[in-house]
């Protein structure tokens, strides 16, 4: 990924996955449910890294909504 801010808020995503150890990135260590990705531009997809804090906010939601 070479873009480095979130496709769903604008704030730097902080991916690792292309820095100097590659793969080394908190992204690889997280589940990323399906519906996320409906959230990213079709322009983005598959082109620029979700951040952690959306994640974990779309995370919280789905959570909430389950209860």
């Amino acid at each position: 990924m070479t873009n480095k801010y979130c496709p769903i808020c604008g704030e730097e995503n902080k991916c690792m996955t292309n820095g100097s150890e590659q793969g080394q990135c908190w992204c690889n260590e997280e589940k990323f449910p399906v519906g996320i990705f409906d959230l990213v531009p079709e322009e983005s997809r598959r082109k620029h890294c979700i951040c952690k804090n959306c994640l974990n906010k779309y995370k919280e939601e789905q959570n909430n909504s389950q209860q």
